[in-house]
Formats: structure tokens, sequence, C-alpha cells
């Protein structure tokens, strides 16, 4: 686990020796991580299932209450039916009934709202791959596609209601709309996370250190190569560990600006540092699919590691 300060990191020994990934290089959550991913998805589920239910109360009890007005009224036959009525009895949508359906979709909002707050931490600590589009794709927007589940089916029957007049139908439904929309918006993830970031991001960290070390504090959202960068300086505890364990942290990349805090711990620079930065920010911001330089390190230098390329498939 992360530890403070002044556990301090052995930078050095032989290159060859330096800890490396093990399975695969592929980044992987902490068992930590993993379990609280868990306990946020399910609870996320559960107020999911909440909103679906209020939905159905909504839709099969409280949109089909009613009263009639006139019910004293004076019999007549429908000709064309045959049947006998009440001629002056008319059927209206209650205002406790009226009152109720409002609550009701504010707390749906408020279930879906929180459901996908949860969610969206849980793709944090332990996400998907960028390959898996379709999977990628329902994991990170699951949000907003349980919002439309819980709003749309209530909101179409609010304006198909025969009982409810219109002042009702018009305030209602407005307000199903804004509160659809807003529980919309906080279910869609803008800039949704992926295991093909984290495992570049944790690769530049061992090829520019030679292991998988890295520093942070409470706050923010990045982790560091060095800890004694001003950006860490706040007075809180400095702790360190491997990128998963930053990730769980709460830090969800590495910090761009490396080459200057490889600097301030006299850290030995590659020389293609700016083709380095410049492709991490490109798979920060989604682009997995751009190559991950090697580091270039100048004659004079001993590199942290020594890592082989992999034979070309046959």
């Amino acid at each position: 686990m992360a530890e403070g300060k002044n556990e301090a990191v052995d930078r050095t020994g032989d290159p060859t020796e330096a800890a490396a990934p093990t399975g695969g290089a592929e980044w992987k959550p902490t068992p930590a991580a993993k379990q609280k991913s868990l306990t946020f998805r399910w609870i996320a589920v559960g107020l999911w299932v909440l909103a679906i239910a209020a939905e159905a109360v909504g839709i099969f009890w409280l949109l089909r209450q009613r009263v009639f007005v006139g019910e004293d009224g004076t019999l007549v036959r429908d000709p064309d039916t045959g049947l006998l009525e009440e001629q002056g009895v008319e059927a209206q949508f209650p205002q406790w009934a009226f009152i109720a359906l409002i609550v009701l979709l504010v707390v749906i909002a408020a279930l879906s709202i929180g459901g996908s707050l949860l969610w969206k931490k849980a793709n944090r600590l332990d996400p998907a791959k960028k390959s898996e589009t379709v999977k990628f794709f329902v994991q990170n927007q699951l949000g907003v596609i349980i919002a439309i589940i819980a709003f749309v089916p209530l909101i179409i029957l609010i304006f198909l209601n025969k009982d409810m007049d219109k002042g009702q139908k018009a305030t209602a439904g407005v307000i199903g709309i804004v509160l659809a929309g807003i529980a919309v918006f906080f279910g869609i993830d803008f800039d949704p996370p992926s295991v093909e970031q984290y495992t570049a991001d944790q690769s530049a960290v061992i090829q520019l250190l030679g292991e998988d070390q890295v520093y942070w504090v409470e706050g923010g959202q990045v982790y560091h190569v060095c800890d004694e960068v001003s950006d860490i300086q706040t007075g809180s505890e400095i702790m360190s560990g491997t990128t998963a364990e930053a990730i769980e942290a709460g830090k969800i990349r590495l910090t761009l600006k490396f080459e200057s805090e490889m600097r301030t711990c006299g850290l030995p620079v590659p020389e293609n540092a700016d083709e380095i930065t410049e492709a991490l920010r490109a798979i920060q911001a989604g682009q997995v699919d751009t190559p991950l330089p090697a580091p270039v390190w100048a004659n004079d230098v001993t590199p942290p590691i020594m890592v082989e390329d992999a034979p070309a498939e046959q």
C-alpha cells in the first residue's frame, strides 16, 4: 500500500534489475480498488433499481388515479354503444396525485444521479478497455441509459394522460423533461478512463524511473515522479506507491510536467522527453492508439531500466 515520504525509494543499483511490472505489463487495479469499485457499482445498481421501481409506481398506480365530478348526473343511453352513462360526470386527475407525481419525478432524478456519480467513481478505479468498443461505451455511459429508461416512458404517459388538464400536463411534463436532462447530463462521462490510458502512464513511469513508484498528496488529480516538487509541498503527507495505488487514491493520471520534476530530483531526463509528453497527452485525451516512444538516453547516461522490444509477430 501507499507509504509516507519517510519511506525513501532507492533509485540506485543495476538498471537491469530494476523493478518492472509482472504479468504482461497491462495495468491492473489494486485488490482494494477492485473491491471499492465493486461496492460502488452495487450501490449504484441499487439506486437505479429504486429509480425504475419509482417510475413503475408512477406509471401503474399514480397516473391511474382519478376522481369523478358530477356523479349525481342523469342517466342517459349512448346510442352508439347501447350502454348507459351518467351525463355530466367528468373524470379528473386529483391534486394530491399531481403533487405526488412532481415529488416522484424529483426522487427518480436524485436516485438516477446518485447512481451515476457512484458508477463513474467505480469506473475511475476499475475502467474498461477502450479496445472493447461496446463494453467500453456501455460501461461508461450506463448512467445515461438508465436516466432515459427511468424518465422517458413516464414523461410520454404524462402527456398522454386523458384525466390531466392542460396545466397539469404542461407543469409535470416540463419538470420531468428538465429533471431527465439533468440526470442525463450527470450520467454522461465526458472523459472516461481506460485500461490502455492507465497502462501507458504506468509504462512511462517504469521506463523513466526504472520502477513503478510515484508520489501524490490529498487533493488534485495527478501523481508525480518526484517527491520534492512544489506541487506536492502543501503541508499534507506525501504518499508514495505504485501507479495503481495512486489511482486507488483518486489520482487519475501521470503529470505531464514529469520532465521538470525529474530535473528537480536530479534524475536523468531522456532526450525525447517532449515526444513522450505529447504522446501521453494524446493517450490521456483518449487517443489510446498513439504509440508511446521509448526514452532516448544520452551516451553518458545509464538507463534506469533496460526493456527490450518484443519480437515481431510471425
